[in-house]
């Protein structure tokens, strides 16, 4: 089943962040993203996973690193999860075992149960965590994405391909 996952939604706040929302004097808003999950993003995109991060917030320094990670799609300030996933998997003819989900709280409970898979940080609530398929061991913030997508990939023997063509490496 974990073979036909095509796409992974994740979750910004609490998933790839440590959930902390950091503003300046001026009022300009400040995220800190691990460095670690980009080999995440990249090895799923090596795989031919599309990415699409689904937030509630909206943050220039979320547009900023998704850029850099070359996300496929980016969706933020989605106060409603479920009908945008419900809508977003029906124009693109998305099945439940082709998705799956990267979230911590309750905002990303319901949209979970739309997909196939679910992964979600070791801080998570407990409903997200009773639900979940995959517990990282790691916290939000501290490459919890990278950390998801090594198992998926590692699960379905295709991680070490994914980082040799990526990185130039064997493991």
């Amino acid at each position: 089943m974990l073979d036909e996952i095509k796409y992974l939604v994740i979750d910004v706040d609490g998933t790839m962040t440590d959930g902390g929302i950091y503003y300046d004097e001026h009022g300009n808003e400040s995220k800190k993203f691990c460095t670690k999950d980009a080999a995440g993003f990249f090895a799923a995109k090596q795989c031919g996973i599309q990415i699409i991060v689904l937030t509630g917030r909206e943050c220039a320094a979320t547009s900023r690193r998704m850029k850099e990670m070359q996300v496929d799609f980016l969706f933020q300030n989605i106060k409603d999860k479920v009908s945008f996933l419900k809508k977003f998997m029906e124009e693109h003819k998305i099945s439940r075992n082709e998705i799956g989900y990267i979230g911590d709280d309750l905002n990303d409970l319901a949209p979970m149960q739309l997909t196939g898979f679910v992964g979600c940080p070791s801080d998570s609530c407990e409903e997200v965590i009773q639900l979940a398929n995959y517990i990282s061991k790691k916290k939000g913030g501290y490459g919890v994405v990278r950390d998801v997508v090594e198992t998926l990939l590692k699960d379905t023997d295709r991680w070490d391909k994914a980082v040799r063509e990526v990185y130039g490496c064997g493991i």
